[in-house]
């Protein structure tokens, strides 16, 4: 049994070839600090994101959403003078509406998510990093910032300056990702190629996971989001720099440095290798970018590799 660490459209994609190279022998612990409530509605962007690859009905175009998707909610939700900043397809507002009515009656994100998986054909299980609520903040010029005001609403424009996890230090890890960890099966531990700063450092902030990392009894390798000095999709790269450091996969693997064991990088990054192992890290040179359902095995097949090769 493998953990993968995931959020964003990268996360989700390697969680989907992991999902189809393992079987299933997967449990997938899912960024949640980019949850909010939005037209009453619990929105849980990350997990729906992977929810939806892995399930292989995501908007192919997007990355983000379903595929086939209509928009007849938001048309007339303009038409009424309402938020339209945030985009729910029609098919997407029915899981927004079932999550709120589920966690109104009192059931756990856990188990809304396990029951949203189960009843969309997921096989690997999906986890929230941890049932408590956790925000985001976005520090930036403009102030501080909530997570999808930044994201989608300013489109990641604002200069960041740091960022704020309000609620991890309090929050104790779900139960599916406590489990994880401690399963007898479990053969390796992988950081997807999220975003660090918005995806992963929200995961690691809950309270118990950077220790649990640090005790690690298998090993654990990170993937590069990026890749030629560039994220692929989404603002990692401006970020680094905003934040005074190189948009590099070396700077990427020093970010996670203590908590793992190996990194991989793309074949346009491989003379960044023995910079990745003077940091300790152990490197392995693939190709990283994940054009397709094959390519995204590939990359996940090559990931286990790796794993493998501590034995």
């Amino acid at each position: 049994m493998l953990l993968a660490l995931a959020g964003g459209v990268g996360g989700a994609k390697l969680a989907a070839g992991l999902d189809r190279a393992l079987g299933g022998a997967l449990t997938v612990v899912v960024n949640t600090g980019d949850d909010f409530e939005h037209l009453g509605l619990s929105i849980s962007p990350d997990v729906d994101t992977v929810m939806y690859t892995v399930a292989g009905i995501n908007n192919p175009d997007t990355g983000w959403g379903l595929a086939g998707e209509t928009w007849s909610f938001m048309a007339m939700l303009e038409r009424l003078g309402g938020e339209t900043w945030f985009r729910l397809g029609d098919q997407d507002l029915a899981i927004h509406v079932e999550r709120t009515r589920r966690l109104a009656s009192g059931e756990s994100l856990s188990c809304v998510t396990s029951e949203l998986c189960r009843t969309l054909g997921v096989r690997s299980r999906v986890v929230p990093m941890s049932d408590a609520r956790v925000r985001t903040f976005v520090l930036t010029e403009q102030g501080e910032l909530p997570f999808q005001h930044y994201f989608v609403r300013l489109r990641c424009e604002p200069a960041v300056r740091g960022l704020r996890f309000e609620g991890a230090a309090d929050a104790s890890m779900s139960e599916g990702f406590a489990e994880a960890l401690r399963h007898p099966s479990l053969c390796g531990i992988v950081l997807c190629p999220s975003n660090p700063y918005l995806s992963i450092d929200p995961i690691l902030n809950v309270q118990g996971v950077r220790g649990a990392l640090a005790a690690r009894r298998v090993p654990a390798v990170a993937v590069s989001p990026i890749v030629g000095g560039q994220a692929l999709k989404g603002p990692a790269a401006k970020i680094m720099q905003e934040l005074g450091r190189e948009a590099s996969a070396v700077e990427a693997a020093r970010h996670y440095a203590g908590l793992i064991d190996g990194f991989v990088l793309d074949e346009v990054d491989a003379a960044q290798a023995p910079d990745i192992e003077a940091l300790g890290l152990r490197a392995c040179v693939s190709d990283t970018v994940m054009r397709d359902a094959a390519s995204r095995e590939a990359l996940a097949r090559r990931v286990l590799s790796f794993i493998e090769s501590w034995r």
